[in-house]
């Protein structure tokens, strides 16, 4: 007997990580290529680490192309136990306006269910505040907003459609946050 198709999860959870905190340090390299600095390679494995802690386990991982913003995504993605080889790495990240980005989001499949995306200001913040309706004035580095859509398909996000479903950033050490 064949099975039905299954049907997409009827909600998605939204991750917009900013990259943890980079080096500076080297003046001559492009902005796309600066590492993470000791900060960052801290703070990274500890925000992957909350993620576990909440029960998180992307079903996709995105991430822009710069050094910093891939060594975030694949920090996170290991201490998650997600395979680093399914980690997509999207050139049009880098550098993409909200539009762009909306647009990347709305093009995902639907079978995953739960995504992260990793990227950088003042973009994520602005994405945040569109989906969510927040009034986030800063997404920290290695922030992380989750949005949770009553949708089936990604191509249904639209603005203000998202509800907050957590906050957290690094130096939130009083426990994460609920509200931005």
């Amino acid at each position: 007997m064949k099975s039905a198709p299954t049907s997409p999860p009827e909600k998605k959870l939204l991750l917009l990580c900013r990259h943890a905190k980079s080096s500076w340090e080297d003046g001559v390299l492009r902005d796309v290529d600066r590492p993470l600095n000791k900060r960052g390679q801290r703070d990274a494995p500890e925000m992957g680490k909350r993620l576990k802690q909440r029960g998180i386990h992307p079903d996709l991982i995105m991430t822009s192309a710069a050094v910093r913003a891939r060594a975030t995504a694949e920090i996170i993605a290991d201490r998650l136990g997600y395979p680093l080889a399914n980690v997509r790495v999207n050139p049009t990240q880098y550098a993409a306006s909200v539009p762009v980005l909306l647009a990347l989001l709305q093009a995902i499949e639907p079978q995953f269910a739960t995504v992260m995306i990793v990227g950088h200001n003042p973009e994520f913040t602005d994405l945040a505040n569109l989906l969510g309706g927040l009034g986030l004035a800063n997404l920290p580095t290695c922030g992380i907003v989750a949005l949770e859509f009553p949708v089936a398909s990604w191509g249904r996000l639209a603005a203000g459609g998202g509800t907050l479903v957590f906050f957290d950033f690094p130096k939130n050490t009083g426990g994460t946050s609920n509200a931005p």
